[in-house]
């Protein structure tokens, strides 16, 4: 028995429709720059892309904000960027998105992270990462947590987008989690194995099987292998839940007191893995938002990543994508 029906799939969607989710995390640039190869270079054996094109799309904290967007909630975008080029170009696509903009502008010259990716008959030829790992300077910090602060109050659910990038504080999540937990609010984080251990007492993580492997110490080799480690990340963190994602493997929900829920993987061709992680997690809060069951939301969120995956560049699903997916078996 599938765990979503269609039915039950697409009123929740309608329900999703202007749900307020807050994202924070860090915020980036995805540049695209598009073109075709008709030859290698003299100079060295790398292919010639003849530029035909380029575009920007949010990326980071800004994808899931995105997602949340084109499935129909309410977002709010907490983040640093820099004052430089590539932050007034993410500020452009906020406005150009509908997404509400709660970012904060550096003065420390720190730079706005940029991944450029150049695509060239539909495939990744390079990727060139510009970008400043540390922490957040100590003003930078605050003014985020100021943000935060006010726009909880009108939040459903809080997402933490963790790149590592150096927006995720550790000073930064002792302030911010203490504030989601006295309202009840749902927290969702796609974490990173360095930070493990800062998202105690959340709602849901979202780590992919490598990540669970490194933030456990377990080596995941088959099923078994998979529900010991999903058991020891919910120890760990004392979370409600943990949604390891698998890759073509689908991914699996455990809950505390629960048996484990394995979602198989949607069957379709992968053109992109970009930003599927970034659907699955908007996807999760927006369902839990709107009343779903955490299974529910995982399966709806398995059709997302599946529609997203089928797609060139950082692309969302949009609702008919999803319910269509659904209804295909997917």
């Amino acid at each position: 028995m599938p765990l979503l029906s269609p039915m039950r799939g697409a009123a929740l969607l309608d329900t999703m429709r202007g749900r307020r989710v807050l994202v924070l995390g860090d915020v980036m640039l995805d540049e695209f720059i598009w073109g075709r190869v008709g030859r290698i270079s003299p100079e060295a054996p790398v292919p010639v892309v003849e530029v035909t094109g380029q575009s920007d799309h949010l990326g980071g904290a800004g994808n899931v904000a995105a997602n949340v967007r084109s499935l129909g909630g309410e977002p709010a975008l907490a983040g640093v960027i820099g004052r430089d080029d590539a932050g007034r170009r993410i500020e452009e696509a906020l406005q150009r998105a509908g997404i509400a903009s709660c970012l904060e502008s550096s003065d420390s010259g720190r730079p706005t992270t940029v991944k450029t990716r150049v695509i060239a008959h539909n495939q990744q030829v390079v990727r060139t990462d510009r970008e400043e790992k540390g922490d957040i300077p100590a003003d930078a910090e605050r003014a985020l947590v100021a943000s935060v602060r006010r726009e909880l109050p009108s939040a459903e659910a809080l997402v933490i987008s963790d790149y590592e990038k150096g927006a995720v504080t550790a000073s930064l999540l002792r302030k911010v989690l203490p504030l989601a937990r006295r309202r009840r609010l749902p927290v969702f984080v796609d974490p990173k194995q360095r930070h493990f251990r800062r998202y105690r007492g959340v709602t849901l993580v979202t780590p992919n099987q490598i990540e669970a492997e490194q933030a456990t110490g377990l080596p995941v080799r088959d099923e078994d292998d998979l529900v010991i480690a999903g058991r020891r990340i919910l120890s760990l963190l004392g979370c409600r839940a943990a949604l390891v994602t698998r890759g073509e493997h689908g991914m699996s929900l455990f809950e505390r007191r629960r048996k484990p829920v394995h979602v198989p993987s949607a069957t379709r061709e992968v053109f992109d893995v970009t930003g599927a992680g970034d659907s699955v997690i908007a996807t999760m809060a927006l369902a839990v938002a709107a009343g779903a069951t955490l299974p529910e939301a995982a399966a709806l969120a398995n059709c997302a990543a599946g529609v997203v995956v089928g797609k060139v560049g950082t692309a969302p699903a949009t609702p008919d994508e999803v319910v269509a997916a659904l209804r295909a078996g997917r």
